[in-house]
């Protein structure tokens, strides 16, 4: 069956404000179409095989009477609630334990049916036989009663899980917040250890470097000072070092040149190159000077002769003069 002929067929089932959809074998409600005719408010969908109703029959909110007697029906939408102009609910003969907690929210409810249904015990006891028309709306009354006080345990569950929610996440974002300054205080230590492991590192470097330096110094002026004195001992020690050096030198030329013309007077003189005429000149002041040292010799002779007779009467002066 197309959508098209389903609509068709609805349209054929509507009268005024109602649709009547018992006896059709259906086993879906047809929300789609009934959401086409906002005036239907009163649908009668009694004496069909439907399991469930979809959760978009809960946007059929113009709905003002529903008959769901004699189906299958094992439960109802949670958002059942949301049909706020509900004051009709036929659903006698059905599969249902329990009620949505929203079925509370039905504050126009004015009659119900929930005869033939495995209703849990309280339900039960709430809905009562609804054998008459006043049972039925008293049936409404007391159901409405019994499924706001379970919507105010569930709202107090809640209520109190959200609460238990709320304690434990404050419980961790304290137990977070201590961690977090736990860690922040270990990385302030840390960083104010290795900030105090520099600042002593660099005061170790700095005072390594300026012993280094006081010694470098240290070591400079003891140079200094070893050069200083070095130099004056060098100084004090090589002046005359210059003079002995020069005097002895010519003193072994002095040296050399007499032993050279003693050797050259005693070729001359001695060989046979007496005669020859560079020795002449040589020979003669040989002799000449041979001659000078003899007369010199005599008078050295005679002047210690005088000075030997002139003690010895000074000698003989003194002892007469004594006596």
């Amino acid at each position: 069956m197309s959508k098209n002929s389903k609509v068709l067929n609805l349209k054929d089932k509507i009268s005024g404000n109602e649709v009547d959809l018992s006896l059709c074998n259906l086993t879906e409600v047809p929300v789609r179409e009934l959401a086409l005719f906002p005036k239907v408010t009163v649908v009668d969908l009694s004496c069909n095989n439907i399991t469930s109703l979809p959760p978009e029959f809960c946007n059929l909110t113009h709905l003002v009477k529903v008959d769901l007697s004699k189906n299958q029906l094992t439960g109802l939408p949670d958002d059942l609630g949301n049909l706020v102009n509900l004051q009709h609910l036929d659903l006698y003969n059905n599969k249902l334990t329990n009620l949505p907690v929203s079925f509370s929210q039905l504050r126009s409810l004015k009659w119900l049916d929930l005869k033939d249904n495995p209703l849990e015990l309280g339900l039960a006891k709430a809905a009562g036989d609804c054998l008459d028309e006043k049972q039925c709306k008293q049936c409404a009354t007391k159901v409405l009663q019994h499924m706001r006080a379970i919507q105010e345990e569930v709202d107090h569950a809640r209520e109190k899980r959200l609460l238990r929610e709320k304690e434990l996440e404050r419980k961790r974002e304290a137990k977070q917040r201590e961690r977090e300054a736990r860690e922040r205080e270990a990385r302030k230590r840390e960083k104010a250890e290795e900030k105090e492991k520099r600042r002593k590192e660099y005061n170790a470097q700095k005072a390594a470097l300026a012993a280094q330096e006081q010694q470098k110094k240290k070591s400079e002026e003891k140079k200094k000072k070893n050069g200083q004195a070095a130099d004056k001992k060098v100084a004090v020690e090589s002046k005359p070092k210059p003079r002995r050096s020069v005097i002895g030198l010519i003193f072994k030329l002095l040296l050399l040149l007499l032993v050279g013309l003693a050797g050259v007077a005693a070729v001359c003189h001695l060989t046979d190159l007496q005669k020859e005429a560079f020795c002449l000149p040589i020979n003669a002041a040989v002799d000449d000077g041979l001659s000078w040292a003899k007369e010199q010799q005599i008078v050295l002779r005679q002047l210690v002769q005088n000075l030997s007779t002139a003690a010895k009467e000074f000698l003989e002066s003194t002892q007469t003069s004594k006596n």
